[in-house]
């Protein structure tokens, strides 16, 4: 198929890829989802060993994850903004061999300082290969499928929930810490090989920018609304994920053999929810958001009673990653529709948002056991997150409608 495309210097004709040659490369970006997913989470199920084999306190080791979560905070803005003229093809590939490098220096590191200097440059390409690979996606499959495509790059993720993270954990337990970052060094290694040679020609027509047009994002209000959607709506799912193996073990009775079943039920729910994201948002995005947020809100407040009994925790798990994993792809693309031209910038914030919810879902969920309220808080509070994240969201389209309904007065010179 041939498209015409509008320059400067006049229309330009271009091969379309054929539909074989997208899903190589959706496929070759999820893969590197799916590798940053792993990483992303593996060390959370570690920590011990990581500790015992570093000779330093758990407390210490969890620095570890911090670390990395600080890499994709910093990360994002950064690179998104300095490498906006780059081509899209050659930052993914640069951005997958610094995320390769990173975990290759987390296998291999001495000591504990040097793991957290490599968790933080393993980070640093995170939020902003997300960002660049939704845009890629986006762009292959057309705008029609926009959100489609986001999530179809969302789902290594979700996928890394459910067996990356699972293997990764395994080998660790079974080789030693170091066999889970070598596992991911591979991914990394076959997701490059992978974008060499799948990702189409035809990314060279896709429009570059600015770091001034990219930092100009900042400037819109719309943006910040639709981030801070993410920082405290999508903080409400991972206030129960934190704690889940004591939730599930000491409140619904759960045997402590069976806590990966609740794991895996709990990326299940995040698997088909990302596709049944992309799919409402293909459709609306507000009302993708406020379906997918209004799910959560509500499922969470179930949990409080349903973590009672195990089978019914269970459900309910799978009920709070599908709900929570739908957010994702109508967020991302809400983002791409408010940031206009600096949309590799706005796309790549969205992760650094999710990772500050993350914090922030992890942060009030310890403050409300740590108050005595006991394992079932997390969720009654990320409940009121969640409600939090759709007042923000209808804020945000109050003044859309706001603007787009004020008369348009002409400039007097």
């Amino acid at each position: 198929m041939t498209v015409t495309l509008d320059r400067p210097s006049g229309p330009v004709s271009v091969v379309a890829p054929d539909p074989v040659v997208r899903r190589l490369a959706v496929v070759a970006l999820a893969l590197g989802g799916f590798g940053i997913g792993t990483t992303e989470f593996v060390a959370m199920g570690l920590l011990p060993d990581i500790a015992q084999g570093l000779g330093v306190s758990e407390p210490a080791a969890g620095h570890v994850i911090s670390a990395y979560a600080l890499g994709v905070v910093v990360g994002a803005p950064l690179i998104a903004a300095v490498t906006a003229r780059m081509a899209r093809r050659t930052l993914l590939l640069a951005l997958m061999a610094v995320f390769t490098i990173g975990n290759l220096a987390s296998m291999m590191a001495p000591t504990y300082e040097s793991l957290i200097a490599a968790r933080f440059l393993a980070g640093l390409p995170h939020g902003a290969y997300f960002g660049v690979a939704a845009l890629v996606a986006a762009h292959l499959m057309g705008p029609q499928n926009r959100a489609k495509a986001v999530a179809h790059v969302l789902t290594g993720l979700t996928v890394a929930t459910v067996l990356g993270v699972p293997v990764a954990s395994w080998l660790g337990q079974s080789l030693g810490w170091r066999a889970a970052f070598g596992l991911v060094v591979a991914v990394g290694a076959i997701t490059l090989a992978a974008l060499w040679f799948w990702l189409p020609p035809q990314l060279k027509t896709m429009r570059t920018s600015s770091p001034l047009t990219e930092l100009g994002a900042l400037r819109r209000p719309q943006v910040w609304l639709a981030l801070m959607v993410g920082m405290i709506g999508f903080g409400g799912m991972f206030a129960v994920y934190t704690y889940v193996t004591t939730t599930m073990t000491d409140v619904a009775g759960l045997p402590r053999s069976l806590v990966p079943l609740a794991l895996m039920m709990f990326g299940l729910g995040m698997f088909f929810g990302n596709l049944v994201g992309g799919r409402l948002a293909d459709r609306s995005v507000v009302r993708a958001l406020y379906l997918s947020m209004g799910a959560l809100a509500m499922t969470l407040a179930v949990f409080v009673v349903a973590s009672r009994t195990p089978w019914t925790a269970l459900l309910v798990l799978f009920c709070i990653g599908l709900t929570g994993s739908a957010v994702g792809p109508a967020l991302q693309t809400r983002l791409m529709d408010v940031a206009h031209d600096a949309q590799t910038l706005a796309a790549a914030l969205n992760h650094s948002a999710l990772n500050i919810g993350n914090a922030t879902g992890a942060w009030i969920g310890g403050l409300v056991i740590a108050a005595g309220f006991g394992y079932t808080a997390p969720a009654a509070a990320g409940a009121a997150l969640a409600v939090a994240g759709i007042t923000i969201l209808t804020v945000s389209v109050l003044l859309q409608r706001r603007g787009s309904a004020a008369p348009h007065r002409p400039r007097r010179d």
